[in-house]
């Protein structure tokens, strides 16, 4: 089958490869014919190695497929099911799932993370986070596919798996954004404007969309944003909308030192600051004892939007039925396997496009 393929931490360019095979399906296992996935900035991430990948591997964790084989000891799903795949599978009885905190679980997840889950050319390669979706099928944890109705399309499917449910539940479950309340979002993509569909959801009064790349402005409008800014004209919003004295809930979706900062200072004293971006690990923020003594708000991060995937699953794709998820327009180009290069480079220009999905036969 065809793959593309990371050969090294650091490689800007995946290697296509059609020598590529998953390996076996052990008991508790399923093969999926992946069908679609999304070109998120985290697959970037894992090759220039600001997250924690594994090389060889393939890339790729955001997306949806048909199972084509089931391990012997797997219930649950069958052969012919249509399912959105999750890097974070809860085994159910760790002490994080068994508290409610499912997104937490690391048993299924590290052993996928660090075990191969392809051949190429008959060497071991593992899966980026368990996955590897860029790739015609894998090799998942049953916990991890979770099973949606066969008239959901692959590529709403595959968006809702990652980018949707980590922008949506940083809002809706993170935060708990109350109705009426002041967001102020930053970073604009993928992710970003899914944060912005969450806090529409939520009845935000007005929510600021925050992105140095003007284009991305309007796009922000489209899913919701009130307001839209450059980060320089963020300090004048804040004067002119809530008199200096700083927003409710303060999202950053970009990871980095200074867009944290950013996030935390224009929230209110009293108010929310919540980390959805993933930043390097010694990419260090600086708060003084006494501002997080004196301003009283609370520093939140938002790993995979706290989602609970049986329960937030359904019920995304419930919203996107009744039509108040718009997960179609996110969907900026849909492109081939063979052009996922291109799509890599695409989304290192940081131009307007929201999501790029590859599709497969």
């Amino acid at each position: 089958m065809k793959a593309a393929v990371l050969n090294q931490i650091g490689d800007d360019k995946l290697e296509l490869r059609d020598d590529v095979t998953t390996t076996a399906p052990g008991p508790d296992e399923v093969r999926i014919r992946v069908r679609a996935c999304g070109i998120c900035h985290s697959d970037l991430s894992a090759m220039n190695g600001t997250l924690p990948a594994l090389a060889p591997g393939v890339v790729g964790h955001e997306g949806a497929g048909e199972i084509v084989e089931v391990g012997s000891a797997v219930t649950s799903l069958a052969v012919g099911d249509h399912v959105v795949v999750t890097f974070v599978p809860p085994c159910g009885t760790c002490r994080n799932c068994v508290s409610g905190e499912t997104h937490l679980c690391i048993v299924h997840a590290m052993a996928a993370f660090t075990s191969p889950r392809f051949l190429v050319g008959g060497n071991p390669a593992f899966g980026y986070a368990g996955l590897g979706t860029f790739a015609e099928e894998l090799v998942v944890p049953a916990a991890g596919a979770i099973r949606i109705d066969d008239d959901v399309p692959f590529e709403i499917a595959a968006l809702i798996a990652c980018g949707v449910i980590t922008g949506v539940g940083a809002v809706l479950n993170t935060a708990k954004v109350e109705a009426g309340s002041d967001v102020v979002v930053i970073g604009c993509g993928g992710v970003g404007v899914s944060v912005i569909q969450g806090a529409r959801l939520a009845g935000a009064a007005r929510i600021i969309a925050v992105d140095p790349v003007v284009e991305k402005h309007e796009v922000a409008k489209h899913f919701g944003a009130t307001h839209a800014t450059t980060p320089e004209g963020l300090a004048e919003l804040n004067q002119s909308l809530v008199g200096g004295m700083g927003f409710d809930y303060g999202f950053d979706v970009v990871g980095l030192p200074a867009t944290i900062r950013s996030a935390w200072d224009v929230t209110r004293r009293g108010g929310h600051v919540v980390i959805v971006g993933a930043g390097r690990a010694d990419a260090m923020v600086e708060f003084s004892a006494q501002e997080l003594f004196l301003h009283d708000k609370t520093l939140h991060g938002s790993f995979y939007g706290t989602a609970n995937v049986r329960r937030d699953v359904p019920r995304l794709v419930a919203l996107w039925r009744a039509g108040r998820l718009d997960v179609e327009s996110m969907i900026s180009k849909r492109i081939r396997l063979e052009d996922v290069n291109e799509g890599l480079q695409v989304l290192r220009g940081g131009g307007a496009s929201v999501r790029q999905v590859i599709i497969f036969d």
